[in-house]
This record gives structure tokens, C-alpha cells and sequence, in this order.
């Protein structure tokens, strides 16, 4: 008797991936691009959404590739129109997914990791360390999820960012494959030039992510313009240090065409002071490249503040001295636990008595 193939994720699998199962299996190639439509464009939640299909081979095909979707836990709106999902996977685990207001449309946030193994110290994502990757398909169905709420608004997503809970490069595969399935037009059909993935710095993954040669920008999250602050904020700087990413964000932009996003949140008394964004401007000056200054969601584990607004700014001048795009991220959902990792912290906080 056939067993169910419950290591085989359908949401994983590209269109090319789904027509060759199709075949092994007996059935017509097409079926396969069918069916990644119908959950890519329809939002098929079960086979039995599978309209074009008959019914031997939707109860055939969730025998043997099961469909486990996405499931919300809870939703915040902000008044800005940002909204924070938190979703359940198949094992019980929960991910953040942000939905982010712009002139164009919707960017969504897509976590790559429940928790994340990085240790960064102004962060609320790896408090409790990394759990578990997330599959490819998880990735997708937040974006999918994200899509079906936009519907109520009469709007779909128009940019990707992998930037929520997780390192994404640490999960390099799912990773790849999640951007395959997001830019296949039978599928999210996305633009790789609409896709942002973001990096601590891990060097050996963004060479072989430049390698791949995808237009996707990258957005490597800096906060600091030295060794020993960096290193203080962010461990991943001991095994990665600047000597070693700046020329490698260098090398991206000449593989892919792209140039590279530092993401620089501002710390009060930190990393925030005149000094800190002269030395910005000398480290990454002379080739194509954009600074986003991003005020810090305060974490209450985290002994911190947020840099005042007249510091923000006279750093973003200092930085444009040396002839350097750099902006101030416009803050969205601040009362939404807007920091990534908060909402999914708070839901799983034990209840007192």
C-alpha cells in the first residue's frame, strides 16, 4: 500500500517540480502547472479547491503530498494601515509577517526563521535563539496570506522583503527556492528587482547568493562603522568583521547590478554621535550605495534608547557630505509591537494567574 510522502512540503515545490511529481506519478505534466496556479493564484487551502482537478486526483494527491496552509493566531492594524500577522505552522510554531503601507502599494515583511541564532543586542527576534527554519513554502504562504488580506482592501502586494524574524542567508536553500517561487509568473509573480533579502553579514552566503547573479537587492544590517561597536552590537562582526563584508558588498553590486542597502538603527549614546557617521561616510563611500537610518522600537529586554530626532538628522547630513544616499525610515505600526519578534514574544508569554 502506498505511504503518504509527508517529508515532501507541495508549497516547497516549484511549477517545474509539480509537473515532474505529476509524471512519476502517472498523471499528465499539466496537472502540476495546474495545481501550483491554484495555490499560488487562487489560494487553494485544500485540494478539494482545486476546481479544474476530478475528484480521484485531489483525494490521490492529498493522500500522497499532503497541503498544510498557514493559520492566523491574531492580527494587528495600526491606524497608518500597517498590519501584523502572527501565523501558525504545521507544528505549532509561530512566525511574524508585516504588511507595510507605501505611495506604490504594500511591501510585506517575511520572517525566514522562527527565532534566529544571530545574538544581536538591541533585537527581540533572538531572544530565545533559533528554533527551526522555515521551508520555502512557509515563506511563500506568508506572502499568500499577506495577498488574501490585501484583497479586502482591493490592493496585492507589490515588493518582498526578507527582512522579519530569522538570518535569511542562514537558510540559504529555502531561501533560493522561496525567490524562485515568488518571481515564477505562474506563481506570486514578482519581479526579483522588487525583492529585498536581508543579511547580518554572513560572507560565504552573500557570495553565493551574488554568484546566483538574481537582481535582488540586498540589505545588510551594519549599525555600526567599526570593529569594536559593531562586535559589542552585533556578534556575528567577530567571525565576519568590516575588512571582510565591505569588500564583499562591493563584490554583490558588481555580480548583480545591485547595489547594496546598510541598514543603520540609531542607539542613543551609542552609535549615533558625529564621530560614528564620519567614519559611515569614509567606510563605505567610493562605490554605489544607500544608508537607511532606522529609528529603534524600544525592546524591553534591551537596555537602550532611541536617538533623538536632531541627532538622526545631523547624522543623515554627515553622511550626505560624503556623497552617500541616505535616508530616514518613515516609522509604521508603532503601536503594534512594532519591532519584529515582539508580537510573537508577547503571544507566547505564559498568562499569570
Amino acid at each position: 500500500m502506498p505511504t503518504p510522502m509527508a517529508d515532501q512540503d507541495v508549497l516547497s515545490m516549484r511549477q517545474e517540480d509539480l509537473m515532474a511529481w505529476m509524471t512519476a506519478n502517472g498523471h499528465p505534466r499539466f496537472r502540476g502547472q495546474q495545481l501550483f496556479e491554484w495555490l499560488w493564484r487562487h489560494h487553494a487551502r485544500s485540494y478539494d479547491e482545486v476546481k479544474v482537478w476530478p475528484d480521484g486526483l485531489k483525494q490521490e494527491t492529498a493522500f500522497k503530498l499532503p497541503l498544510f496552509r498557514l493559520s492566523l493566531v491574531t492580527r494587528q492594524a495600526a491606524q497608518d494601515r500597517t498590519t501584523k500577522l502572527l501565523l501558525a505552522l504545521k507544528d505549532g510554531q509561530r512566525v511574524e509577517t508585516v504588511l507595510l503601507p507605501h505611495r506604490y502599494g504594500y511591501s510585506v515583511c517575511v520572517s525566514s526563521q522562527v527565532g534566529c541564532a544571530m545574538g544581536c543586542h538591541f533585537c527581540a527576534s533572538g531572544l530565545n535563539g533559533r528554533i527551526r527554519h522555515l521551508t520555502a513554502g512557509e515563506m511563500a504562504d506568508q506572502v499568500d496570506f499577506a495577498n488574501q488580506v490585501l484583497q479586502e482592501r482591493g490592493s496585492h502586494i507589490s515588493r518582498i522583503d526578507v527582512m522579519g524574524i530569522g538570518e535569511p542567508l542562514d537558510n540559504f536553500v529555502s531561501l533560493t527556492r522561496f525567490l524562485e517561487i515568488a518571481h515564477d509568473p505562474g506563481g506570486l509573480n514578482l519581479s526579483y528587482r522588487h525583492m529585498t533579502v536581508s543579511t547580518s553579514g554572513l560572507v560565504p552566503a552573500m557570495k553565493k547568493l551574488a554568484d546566483l547573479g538574481l537582481p535582488v537587492t540586498l540589505a545588510v544590517s551594519l549599525h555600526a562603522p567599526n570593529d569594536p561597536l559593531r562586535q559589542s552590537l552585533m556578534p556575528i562582526n567577530r567571525a565576519y568583521p568590516l575588512a571582510k563584508l565591505i569588500p564583499m558588498c562591493r563584490s554583490y553590486l558588481e555580480k548583480t547590478g545591485r547595489r547594496v542597502t546598510f541598514e543603520y538603527l540609531l542607539l542613543k549614546n551609542v552609535n549615533d554621535g558625529e564621530s560614528e557617521a564620519h567614519q559611515l561616510g569614509q567606510l563605505i563611500r567610493g562605490f554605489p550605495s544607500h544608508v537607511n537610518l532606522i529609528p529603534w522600537n524600544p525592546v524591553a529586554e534591551h537596555p537602550y534608547q532611541p536617538s533623538p530626532n536632531a541627532r538622526v538628522r545631523r547624522f543623515q547630513s554627515i553622511v550626505h557630505e560624503y556623497g552617500i544616499s541616505c535616508t530616514i525610515r518613515r516609522e509604521l505600526g508603532q503601536e503594534i509591537e512594532a519591532a519584529c519578534g515582539q508580537l510573537r514574544l508577547r503571544e507566547e508569554e505564559p498568562v499569570s494567574p
